[in-house]
């Protein structure tokens, strides 16, 4: 069984401008090479130097199934940003270089957000310029709180079906 963490985000910014962003947030951190281009993590994806395949897509309108995002927290997703975790790699170092990831976007690209596990665990969610990160202290232990640039506050955030 895979382990996807999802990044959805209700944004005027399309998801070849994301792509593009994640690429230039991810160079520096030295989690993607000159080769890994926006149109690679729009296409397959993109594996990260830390074994995460990364991919992003727009998010297709249309008559919503039951979608907790939509439905329990009022947002209407433009764009996604997929992270599965790879076997073979730390899973902590992963999620660590994920939070890196999301917070360098969310510093560059507008617009409500939400990052969560498989739709059962929110991480982070992002209501206009308010940034709220999980009260979940096993979620956000003290070096990964370090990697958030922005402030934020702590708060239990749940879907409505939990």
């Amino acid at each position: 069984m895979s382990v996807d963490y999802h990044l959805e985000m209700a944004t005027a910014v399309s998801a070849a401008e994301v792509a593009g962003t994640l690429c230039e947030v991810a160079r520096p951190l030295g989690l993607f090479g000159t080769e890994d281009l926006p149109g690679n993590v729009l296409g397959d994806g993109v594996v990260s130097a830390t074994g995460t395949w990364i991919r992003a897509g727009e998010r297709k309108p249309g008559p919503p199934l039951w979608d907790p995002v939509i439905s329990d927290l009022g947002i209407t997703p433009t764009v996604w940003v997929m992270f599965r975790l790879g076997k073979r790699h730390d899973c902590c170092d992963q999620q660590d270089d994920m939070i890196r990831l999301v917070d360098g976007l969310l510093g560059r690209v507008r617009g409500d957000a939400v990052l969560h596990f498989q739709s059962e665990q929110i991480w982070l969610l992002r209501r206009g310029d308010e940034l709220s990160l999980s009260a979940q202290d096993d979620i956000w232990p003290p070096r990964r709180l370090a990697a958030v640039s922005r402030p934020y506050r702590r708060a239990a955030l749940v879907f409505a079906y939990e």
